[in-house]
C-alpha cells in the first residue's frame, strides 16, 4: 500500500466563490479521490492546520507527499519546510504542483530561485510528451491539451532536470518545462505545471493519469531512518 498525503493551502477555495465553485471540497480533495484504490491510500494536510498538518509522524507515515501552494508560501513555517526537506532526502516521493515551484520545501531541495514567468490570460495550452518512455507519461499520447491555463514561461530558474517528461506550450508562443523530474539523496522529486485554481485542471483525466503515475514513480525505493554521515571501519589487511 502507498501512502500518499496531499498538502494544500486551503485558502483560495475558502475565500474565492469561481474557486469554491470548481473545487467545492478543496483541491486537496479532488486530487486525493481520483487517487485512492486499492494500492493507494489518502490522507489530507492544509495549512491552517497545527504544524500545517505535517507532524513528523505524518511525515513518517507519508510515501509520497504531493503539495499545492499558491499565495501563503511565507506562511509556512521554515522548520516544517525543513522536516519535509529532510524526509526527502532520507527517501519520501515529492510532488510540487503548478506554483508550488516557490514553496518553501521545493526551493530548499532545488537550491536556486525557481523564478520563471507567467501571465494570466487563460490560454490554451498543449503539452508535449517529449519523453514518452518515461513511467510518468504511461498512458499519455504524444501531447494533451487544457483549453484554458495560466501561462507559465522560460526562463525557470531550476537546476537542471534529471528527465524531462512534459513540455508545454501556449498560445502566445511561451514554452515551458511542464514535467521534471529530480533525484535528491535517496528521495526523487516531480515537478508538474498545470493546475491554476481558477480553471478545473483537476478534473482532466489526463492530468490526474500524470499525477497517479508520479506517485508510483516517486514512492520510495529506499527509506532511511537517519539522514547523518556514519563512520568507517578501516579494513583488515
Amino acid at each position: 500500500m502507498i501512502r500518499v498525503t496531499v498538502w494544500n493551502e486551503y485558502l483560495h477555495e475558502k475565500c474565492d466563490a469561481p474557486v469554491a465553485e470548481i473545487y467545492p471540497n478543496g483541491m486537496h480533495n479532488t486530487i486525493a479521490d481520483f487517487l485512492r484504490c486499492d494500492d493507494i491510500q489518502v490522507r489530507t494536510a492544509t495549512l491552517e492546520e497545527p504544524e500545517c498538518g505535517l507532524t513528523q509522524e505524518v511525515l513518517a507515515e507519508t510515501d509520497v507527499l504531493i503539495w499545492w501552494g499558491h499565495g501563503a508560501h511565507a506562511r509556512v513555517p521554515d522548520e516544517i519546510a525543513q522536516r519535509v526537506r529532510d524526509e526527502v532526502l532520507k527517501g519520501m516521493g515529492f510532488i510540487a504542483l503548478h506554483s508550488s515551484h516557490l514553496c518553501k520545501p521545493f526551493k530548499l531541495l532545488m537550491g536556486t530561485s525557481c523564478n520563471l514567468g507567467w501571465r494570466e490570460d487563460g490560454d490554451r495550452e498543449r503539452i508535449w510528451t517529449v519523453n514518452p518512455a518515461h513511467p510518468i507519461a504511461k498512458g499519455i499520447g504524444p501531447y494533451f491539451e487544457l483549453p484554458h491555463v495560466e501561462t507559465y514561461a522560460e526562463p525557470f530558474g531550476i537546476p537542471n532536470p534529471d528527465e524531462v517528461v512534459f513540455i508545454g506550450w501556449y498560445e502566445g508562443g511561451e514554452v515551458f518545462r511542464s514535467g521534471c523530474t529530480f533525484q535528491r539523496e535517496k528521495g526523487r522529486i516531480f515537478y508538474f505545471q498545470p493546475g491554476h485554481e481558477l480553471f478545473p485542471i483537476y478534473h482532466d483525466k489526463n492530468v490526474q493519469t500524470v499525477i497517479r503515475n508520479a506517485v508510483y514513480w516517486a514512492t520510495p525505493q529506499v527509506r532511511a531512518e537517519k539522514n547523518e554521515c556514519w563512520h568507517l571501519t578501516k579494513l583488515e589487511k
